[in-house]
């Protein structure tokens, strides 16, 4: 048996970002539906919370009278002061791809502020055709997912090109038989749609909505197609809507849209960090001494030859440069993972350098924190029998929102040059977005733009300097697209500004009671600094002391809501 680093390529993209569409109108020129209705019912009590459950019927197609009807799944999280209560606060998760009935369950309790909860209902909802929602499922069964699984993360040599077109084709050809009519009707202007259903469904004036990553290119593509249905609208790690979907005039027949959105260079500036600030406090972080020139020989190395060698129970432990830089990415979207990474990557020297001292198989034998066997299906709870469908989620929505060339060399191409210009992750990030080569899916009822509409309220843009996925120039573009906008930035590190700054989280819960907008040109620091302030050595109680407050640790939000959130494999 053979160890393996899971594709990145499948599994961080099901969590990356984004989506678009093609009307001009900024209000949809359908015919209104009749408003739903949402029967809730006691569900998932075993956690502890009172969550409800209930689902929606919205039509397939907005364009079209008569058509079959599909069904979205909804959970809420009650308001905790019925007094106090406002309306209901909906969230999404990013992806595309992710649940936001699983994201309302493992972190609508502990989002935010207690203020926000004690004023919303936190409802988390599954996009059409994502998970318990009427959805897109091209296989039978888990089983059939294998052959899409390639052997690395992202190819490198046109033999590993082959490979990884035959796996797309693969998967091109499941969705092309089995997708039957939702595959054309995933778009993000649908999912809009849909979200203002919600919004009558649930009694609401106007929407109150939180999106992070992808969430929040689902969020500006809201406010552009409802402009006056906009209370409050927060979201936290921007994608460029453009870049997302058609790109600037000509790149979309030769760049494909997860190069446009240069997370690329979002990528590689948050990892410099984690070398500055792993030598900065050299004491708490075992990889410091020239981080970075230690980690572009490492590079090199495994680049030249991959590392194998032999577990103590007799398995074939195998790494190599993809392995690497797939790893490297995964830990950059959370700095509460650094110290952790940083072990991982001393412990990958040791075995790999032969300069360096100390090499031990222990580690990875006993704390297999990064290098673990992993399948297509993430959440065991929903691998068997349940069918988890994120691998069709992401591309059923993200081909459908964006323009793309339609030959595999262009791909290639567009890597080689990315990671001339943004080095390591240039590939990984241009290849996760191949599988829309040959998309089988129609991008019905798109939304393209404009994303200028002047709103009912505004909408609060957050956007963190060091952000992996969703690089801060993001946020600045939308803040710059809307005119009713305010910008609010972040000094931290990791994808979005969840639980990194109790200054983010006042301004929000600010904005989504009262309206009030923080001071423009506010910048928020993260809490606590990785390395200074936490490091495998530091316990809660260190952390907290650190930080002169309670402390409740990111990494030990459960391992569900940190998927959703980061996109973590």
């Amino acid at each position: 048996m053979t160890i393996r680093i899971p594709p990145l390529h499948r599994l961080l993209a099901v969590l990356l970002l984004l989506s678009l569409g093609y009307t001009l109108s900024p209000t949809p020129a359908h015919a209104a539906p009749n408003t739903p209705k949402i029967a809730w019912s006691p569900c998932y009590r075993d956690t502890g919370f009172p969550f409800e459950c209930g689902t929606v019927q919205v039509p397939l197609d907005y364009s079209s009278t008569g058509v079959a009807a599909i069904s979205i799944s909804v959970v809420r999280f009650p308001a905790t002061d019925s007094a106090q209560r406002i309306g209901s606060l909906f969230l999404n998760p990013g992806g595309p791809g992710g649940s936001g009935v699983d994201y309302a369950l493992g972190a609508g309790p502990i989002l935010y502020t207690p203020e926000v909860r004690a004023h919303f209902d936190m409802v988390g909802f599954d996009p059409r055709g994502i998970a318990r929602s009427t959805a897109l499922r091209c296989f039978g069964n888990p089983k059939q997912w294998t052959p899409y699984f390639t052997q690395f993360a992202f190819p490198l040599t046109p033999e590993e090109e082959a490979v990884w077109q035959a796996a797309d084709l693969y998967l091109d050809a499941a969705c092309e038989q089995r997708g039957f009519k939702i595959i054309d009707h995933m778009t993000t202007a649908d999912a809009a749609r849909d979200l203002d259903m919600l919004r009558q469904a649930v009694g609401d004036g106007g929407l109150t909505y939180a999106g992070v990553s992808y969430g929040t290119y689902l969020g500006v593509t809201y406010v552009n197609l409802f402009p006056d249905k906009v209370r409050a609208v927060v979201v936290d790690g921007v994608l460029d809507p453009i870049a997302w979907s058609t790109g600037e005039p000509g790149e979309a027949a030769t760049i494909p849209f997860a190069t446009r959105l240069h997370s690329d260079q979002g990528s590689l500036l948050t990892l410099n960090q984690f070398f500055f600030l792993c030598d900065a406090y050299a004491d708490n972080c075992p990889f410091s001494g020239n981080a970075a020139d230690r980690f572009a020989k490492l590079a090199a190395r495994l680049r030249a030859e991959p590392f194998v060698t032999t577990l103590p129970d007799g398995t074939t432990f195998t790494f190599t440069y993809q392995d690497l830089i797939s790893n490297a990415l995964g830990a950059m979207y959370s700095s509460f993972s650094w110290p952790s990474f940083a072990q991982f990557l001393a412990a990958i020297d040791s075995l790999v350098s032969p300069t360096v001292a100390g090499a031990s198989l222990e580690f990875f034998w006993e704390d297999a924190g990064f290098i673990t066997k992993r399948g297509p299906c993430q959440i065991p709870s929903r691998c068997d029998p349940q069918y988890y469908n994120a691998i069709e989620g992401f591309p059923g929505v993200a081909c459908s929102d964006s323009d793309n060339p339609n030959n595999y060399p262009a791909w290639a191409a567009a890597a080689t040059a990315a990671e001339a210009q943004y080095g390591y992750f240039g590939p990984i990030w241009t290849w996760i977005s191949s599988i829309c080569a040959a998309w089988p899916g129609l991008k019905i009822d798109r939304y393209i733009g404009p994303f200028t509409h002047s709103t009912a309220n505004s909408v609060l843009v957050i956007g963190n300097f060091y952000d992996p996925a969703t690089r801060y120039q993001g946020a600045q573009k939308v803040a710059g697209l809307l005119p009713d906008s305010r910008l609010l930035s972040v000094n931290g590190w990791g994808h979005t500004s969840l639980f990194l700054s109790h200054c983010v989280d006042q301004a929000i819960s600010n904005y989504l009671i009262s309206g009030n907008l923080p001071a423009e040109g506010t910048v928020c620091n993260q809490d606590l600094v990785p390395f200074r302030d936490f490091s495998l050595s530091a316990g809660p109680t260190s952390l907290g002391a650190a930080a002169g407050r309670a402390v409740v640790i990111p990494t030990l939000v459960p391992d569900t809501v940190k998927r959703g959130i980061h996109g973590h494999n």
